[in-house]
Parts: structure tokens; sequence; C-alpha cells
């Protein structure tokens, strides 16, 4: 059963591939068999099929970046709009090192064991981050649907081309302001800590900064979400230091963040 729905998943794929030719496919497509056989199990393929047949996507153009955990698709819908497709890989061994991030934060109390249900428990947890901060108004990609270990998002980019990071950009006070004031609106209006702040998590479009990759983000209420904070200051000051911005003391970028935190 399993091997028709992938046989039907490939065929889908290639259809609209072939529906799609102004697109120019990019050359890791879905092309019949290299990612369901090469990146993409069974269970994950079944899920993007769901996501065909419930209307989510329309199609998926092919894979744009990955990473040791995850493979980020450029998936489109039935509007023509972009889609982002963050797919957290199961067979990885290395979300047990996420396990910090997980325990102690009071939203996710119930973690079942097994590889699995760790990395689908990470999924729903960036995808609730995401919510929250969107919500707040902080510029995240507005998350869309979770289901598994598939996160469909916002794609920020154009034609399939994500946007560049801090740390392929160049920078100016202005970002470095700007990155800072996202770390002061995460804590004090979507009541997080990021978690893994730093120019490899950070878009920087026409409009401004993106933050992304919100799936170490933690509740103010983790035993270490001040620890996790004054690590994001750091690491970030860091970063525009190096590139001969100048930055505050990060010892007062902390202590006025938590101020705020103690009087309300």
């Amino acid at each position: 059963m399993t091997d028709i729905i992938s046989k039907k998943l490939e065929s889908k794929l290639d259809n609209k591939l072939r529906s799609k030719r102004k697109r120019s496919p990019l050359e890791d497509g879905f092309k019949k068999g290299k990612v369901v056989n090469e990146v993409l199990d069974k269970p994950t393929v079944m899920t993007l099929y769901k996501m065909i047949t419930d209307h989510v996507i329309a199609y998926v153009n092919g894979s744009v970046s990955a990473g040791k955990e995850s493979v980020l698709f450029w998936g489109v819908d039935e509007n023509d709009v972009n889609v982002a497709l963050k797919i957290y890989l199961v067979s990885t061994a290395n979300f047990k090192k996420r396990e910090p991030y997980i325990l102690g934060d009071p939203r996710f109390s119930h973690l079942k064991k097994g590889t699995k249900n760790l990395v689908y428990l990470w999924a729903r947890k960036e995808h609730r981050n995401l919510t929250q901060c969107y919500r707040a108004g902080i510029p995240v990609p507005r998350p869309l649907y979770v289901t598994n270990n598939v996160l469909a998002m916002e794609f920020i980019g154009d034609g399939g081309t994500p946007a560049k990071s801090l740390l392929t950009s160049e920078v100016d006070e202005n970002d470095y302001a700007q990155a800072i004031s996202i770390l002061d609106d995460l804590y004090k209006k979507a009541k997080l800590v990021h978690g893994d702040f730093s120019e490899y998590n950070i878009f920087k479009t026409e409009k401004g900064l993106v933050v992304f990759d919100l799936g170490s983000g933690v509740d103010l209420r983790h035993p270490n979400a001040k620890v996790f904070l004054k690590r994001d200051i750091n690491n970030i000051g860091r970063f525009f230091n190096k590139r001969g911005i100048p930055v505050e003391d990060s010892d007062k970028i902390f202590e006025d963040i938590v101020k705020w935190a103690l009087k309300n």
C-alpha cells in the first residue's frame, strides 16, 4: 500500500512539474524515485501526498537547502504562491541533542520516548513558536501548516531562492539595532527566547530583518531561558563586532530586557 502511494505521489508531482514548465524546476526536484529514495522516508512521502490532496500545496519544485536535521523544499500552492516546506529528518540522531530545549518548557511537558516522537514534537514546537511570534508582530515567516515532521510556512525569497542571511549580507548599524529589537520583542511580546539567535538564522530582506529557525525557542518559564537569552545576545553581538559595527555591552542589554519581566 505504501509503495502504491509513493508511486502516486511521484507521478502526481511529475505531472505538476510538467504542467509548470515556465518555472524551471530545480535539478534536485521530485524526479521519479530520487527524493523518495535518497532524502525522504515513506511516511514523509505519505505526509506530502496528504498535503497535496488536502490542497495545502499543489506541488513541490525541489529542495533549496539541507542541514543535519532538516531539508527545506520549495513548494507551490494552488494560487501559485511559493511555500517553504521544512522537512525534519526522522533518521537523524542530532535531535537527541535538542531535548534540553523541550524538557523544562511547560508547553511541552509530555515527551514520548523515541526519535520519531521527538522529531514530530519539534515540528509542532517550531510551528507554535512561529505562531506566537507572528501574532505578536515579530518579523518571522508566516506559519501555514504542520503535520508529523513537515512544517509549511511562508517562503522568504524569490523564485525558489531563499533571501540572504545576515552571514552572507552587507550589514550596518541599523541591522544591529533591529536584531537587538527583535530579541527584545521576542522576550516581551512573544514571551519567548530564540535559543539559537545568530547570523545564520536571520534573513536580510528589502523590508528588514526576518528571523527564522525557531525550533529551539523556549517559553520564558523554561529554567534555562535567561541562559539562552544571554547566549543569544552574545552571539549576535560577536557577529556584528567582527563586521566592524559598534555594539552595546551585552550585560546591559540583558539586564534591560530581563528588568522588564520583573516589572510585569
